[in-house]
């Protein structure tokens, strides 16, 4: 039997849950109806993202959540099937129950019970000011960037780190992805190179992918961007802009020096490059060297946000701009797609920031994410994995000729996902890596279990390598 993806697209774009629940719910659907059968062998995710137009992660995601379901099974060499059904009408699950999903890249949840406290006080410091004009401005529009006083709380909290920033040089948006979005509708048309690592964000290859952007991967090492390629490309053709994660990347956890910083703002203002600095991880890392945007403030646009520092829930994102001119056309990109941030959310934000809550959250989430990276450090010592101390993602290379994917799909059978390299690479087939998440609602002992069954699962890729070789 075939899928239906024109179905499937349906049904996921009206689901009220998110893209990757919405994939499982219609397997879900399918097997209960009989148009999936036991057995029945489904698209390989790659395959699957590209007919249902989704990115990578948000696919294999879905068979994750499948997978945990019970709905469907994946091998080595057989690909992903359809589980078989037993008596009861229940589904047998692919893997041992209770390990977490560690797919998402989201701040860890501290078990701080006064920080809980704060929080919770700060949504009441909204919902109980009963005036008519306080609920009425949560629910009508807000004017395009942000009003005033929640640009200044932005600027504010932004100048712990590039000074020169004002709230008339800061927007609001809903969140850095849909800050990314903006960005690159407002430097780049259609057929246009945007420049970044050669293993960046994969939220980046999606939005690139929905515009019509090419993206050029520049070499990489464990300092971060070589500024060696981007002098070399702005030499030869230049970008229309160069996207760069520079403090504890997404994935390669890389954050790049000093010299490298001030390299890359000089190669940019040479050829005149805007450079899109994407920082959501600072927070965690306030040791950091200065930003891109401190060292080239006329070319870089800085965005960061809430969601690394308090939750993934919180779509509340600041970008400072390095001209005024800029904020019509990043505000008139945000009207046509996302509109606005929601008011409550951007209210509470503001609160946060003001009364200090956001630096209270952050130093916890700091302490608990130290805690999971010593973890690691013990469960995968010897393996050669990267990461930042106080960041709540690792990069785990895999063993030379081993399938980044096959590993993945060998973890989802185990009841844990991880995202493989694929996602990540913009230059072809990147070699064989992970990328493991710490945090989100999983706690630290089911931390130490999901890290657990990383290792096991090294262990068997390193063997399967090495039987392999020895054929």
């Amino acid at each position: 039997m075939s899928l239906d993806i024109s179905r499937w697209n349906l049904r996921i774009r009206s689901s009220a849950a998110p893209a990757y629940r919405a994939i499982a719910d219609v397997i879900g659907e399918d097997i209960d109806s009989g148009r999936l059968v036991a057995h029945q062998r489904l698209p390989p995710v790659r395959e699957l993202a590209q007919r249902l137009g989704r990115n990578f992660t948000t696919v294999a995601r879905g068979y994750a959540e499948a997978a945990r379901r019970g709905l469907i099974v994946s091998r080595p060499g057989t690909g992903t099937r359809v589980a078989e059904r037993v008596r009861t009408g229940a589904v047998r699950r692919a893997g041992p129950a209770g390990l977490p999903d560690m797919m998402m890249n989201m701040a860890p949840e501290p078990e701080d019970s006064a920080l809980t406290a704060r929080l919770w006080q700060g949504f009441a410091g909204i919902v109980d000011r009963q005036e008519a004009t306080t609920l009425w401005s949560l629910l009508r529009y807000d004017e395009a960037g942000g009003p005033p006083e929640d640009r200044a709380a932005g600027a504010h909290w932004l100048s712990a780190h590039l000074p020169e920033v004002s709230a008339e040089r800061v927007l609001v948006f809903p969140g850095v992805q849909a800050a990314l979005l903006a960005l690159l509708m407002t430097l780049a048309r259609p057929g246009d190179r945007v420049a970044c690592e050669a293993i960046t964000y994969s939220g980046l290859k999606g939005l690139a992918a929905q515009l019509g952007i090419e993206l050029i991967g520049l070499h990489s090492d464990r300092q971060g961007l070589d500024p060696d390629a981007f002098a070399a490309l702005c030499a030869t053709d230049p970008p229309a802009a160069l996207y760069c994660n520079p403090t504890v990347q997404n994935p390669t956890t890389a954050t790049l020096p000093a010299e490298r910083r001030r390299a890359i703002a000089d190669i940019a203002r040479r050829y005149n490059v805007p450079i899109i600095e994407d920082d959501p991880y600072r927070p965690l890392t306030p040791e950091a060297p200065p930003p891109l945007a401190a060292l080239a403030p006329e070319l870089c646009f800085y965005a960061t946000g809430l969601a690394k520092c308090l939750g993934a829930g919180l779509r509340v994102a600041y970008v400072a701009v390095p001209q005024a001119r800029y904020q019509a056309r990043l505000a008139a990109a945000m009207r046509s797609t996302m509109v606005m941030p929601v008011p409550f959310m951007v209210r509470l934000a503001t609160q946060w920031l003001q009364d200090g809550t956001v630096d209270v959250a952050a130093e916890a989430i700091r302490r608990e994410s130290a805690q999971r990276q010593r973890l690691a450090a013990d469960i995968l010592a010897g393996t050669g994995f990267a990461a930042a101390p106080n960041g709540f993602h690792l990069w785990l290379p895999l063993p030379a000729h081993s399938s980044a994917a096959r590993f993945a799909a060998d973890l989802r059978a185990r009841g844990c996902a991880v995202v493989a390299s694929d996602a990540f690479s913009v230059v072809g087939a990147p070699k064989p890596a992970v990328r493991v998440c710490l945090g989100g609602p999983v706690s630290r002992s089911g931390c130490r279990d999901m890290l657990q069954a990383v290792a096991a699962e090294l262990v068997a890729a390193t063997d399967g390598v090495a039987a392999r070789a020895t054929d």
